[in-house]
C-alpha cells in the first residue's frame, strides 16, 4: 500500500514570521479514494472529505458526497453553513428547493434538515463552523460532531487505509 508522498500529496504550507499558519494549498491524487471517509450510522451511502480544520474556532471545510439514493440524518447546526454545490442535485426533505451544480447553499444556525440525494452522485462543498447536532423526529440531540470527533475519525480513517494518523495534520490551520 502506498504512503500519502508515494501517492502523489503534497503540502505547501507557507508560515508567518511568527510561525503560525497563513495559507494552505494540498495537492492531493484527486482519484485516490482513500481520502473519503464514510459517515457512520447516521447518514446512507455518505462519505466527507476534510479540507481544513481551523483549530482555533472550531471551524472545518469539507466536500460532502452522497451516492444515489443516499442521505445524511436529520441534524442542525449551532451557526449558520455556507455550502456549493460541485456536482449532482439535492435537497432537503424539509424544504422545497432542490441544489444544482453552481448552487450556493446558506443554512441559517438551527433549522433542522435531512439531506437527500435521489438522482445521482452530489458534491458539496461546506464551510461549517460549530458542531454538527443530530437530532430525532422530536427534535432531542442524538449525536454530535464537532472538529475533536472529526478529527479522530479522519485519524482513524487514514491509520487504517496506509494514509497514517498524522496525514490529518496537513489540514490543520
Amino acid at each position: 500500500m502506498k504512503d500519502a508522498t508515494e501517492a502523489g500529496f503534497a503540502s505547501a504550507v507557507q508560515l508567518t514570521g511568527d510561525g503560525s499558519f497563513m495559507e494552505i494549498v494540498e495537492l492531493t491524487a484527486r482519484d485516490d479514494e482513500r481520502v473519503w471517509i464514510k459517515e457512520p450510522g447516521i447518514g446512507v451511502d455518505v462519505w466527507w472529505r476534510p479540507l481544513m480544520f481551523d483549530i482555533a474556532n472550531g471551524n472545518h471545510v469539507e466536500i460532502l458526497r452522497v451516492r444515489k439514493g443516499g442521505s445524511l440524518g436529520k441534524h442542525l447546526h449551532a451557526t449558520p453553513v455556507h455550502g456549493f454545490v460541485l456536482e449532482g442535485r439535492w435537497r432537503y426533505l424539509e424544504h422545497d428547493w432542490v441544489a444544482e451544480p453552481g448552487a450556493y447553499v446558506y443554512e441559517p444556525a438551527g433549522d433542522q434538515h435531512t439531506l437527500v440525494c435521489e438522482e445521482e452522485e452530489m458534491k458539496t462543498l461546506f464551510h461549517i463552523s460549530g458542531p454538527i447536532l443530530y437530532v430525532d423526529d422530536d427534535s432531542n440531540v442524538i449525536a454530535m460532531d464537532d472538529n475533536k470527533s472529526l478529527i479522530q475519525r479522519a485519524r482513524e480513517h487514514y491509520a487504517s487505509n496506509g494514509l497514517g494518523t498524522d496525514f490529518v495534520n496537513r489540514l490543520f490551520r
